[in-house]
């Protein structure tokens, strides 16, 4: 028969492994409960890109000079011409010919969008350019006078990040001379309707700067072999350009 004091002893002897074992246990549990309590790993919201779309209306403020078919164009920050500067063969073929394949392809172009004709005096055209890109947040518009050897008009580089829905921005052109042809006004050198005669010619016999344009002198005013008549002469500024933001 065990004595009391023995099956002390033998109850002493296996309490603490079985505290042991139960700490143990506990311990586990708790662990666990903590790994279900993790929530699970959410993926970050996904960002519908943005749609900016513009309406941008060009007025023909001439009496006889139509405008070829504009060219708007939205890039990065960069100017596709500078007063003082040598004229891309690009813009030289959109200054002496109303071509603007070129123009509307050089490669910092974001979007691009194109006038489906000419805009004849006295008229208005508008032109709609949408781009999801926020990078294109730079305007630039050019058209030829087309009864001149190298007129055009238009805007370069202009910031328009800033513009709220339904927000206009207006601005009245003067029109630059590209430099890259004599202003001659001689038969076959001018492309439009007062003579039908060639456009761009890879030959630059002018200053080879853009500048601002002189006007057009005609054989009325002093200037015989001209093909040109008063009718054709403009004052500045001779195109208005409004953009307003529709989305």
């Amino acid at each position: 028969m065990l004595t009391f004091n023995t099956q002390k002893k033998i109850t002493t002897k296996f309490a603490k492994p079985l505290l042991i074992a139960g700490l143990l246990t506990l311990g586990l549990t708790a662990c666990n409960d903590n790994d279900n309590d993790v929530p699970p790993p959410v993926d970050p919201p996904i960002e519908t890109p943005m749609e900016y779309s513009y309406s941008v209306t060009l007025s023909n403020l001439t009496y006889a000079q139509p405008l070829s078919p504009a060219a708007v164009l939205l890039h990065g920050d960069a100017k596709m011409w500078q007063v003082g500067q040598a004229a891309s063969v690009a813009l030289e073929k959109l200054a002496e010919g109303g071509d603007n394949a070129d123009f509307i392809a050089l490669e910092n172009n974001l979007a691009t969008a194109m006038a489906e004709g000419p805009t004849l005096p006295g008229t208005s055209v508008t032109v709609n350019i949408t781009t999801m890109d926020p990078a294109a947040s730079y305007l630039t518009v050019a058209t030829m006078l087309v009864n001149t050897n190298d007129a055009f008009a238009g805007l370069t580089g202009v910031d328009i990040s800033t513009l709220t829905l339904n927000q206009e921005k207006s601005w009245r052109l003067n029109v630059y001379d590209s430099g890259t042809e004599q202003n001659n006004e001689a038969a076959g050198t001018i492309p439009g309707p007062a003579d039908g005669g060639v456009g761009y010619d890879s030959t630059r016999d002018d200053i080879d700067l853009v500048g601002y344009h002189s006007g057009v002198v005609s054989k009325d005013d002093g200037l015989p072999s001209s093909v040109l008549t008063q009718a054709h002469r403009f004052d500045n500024p001779a195109v208005k350009l409004t953009i307003t933001r529709t989305k």
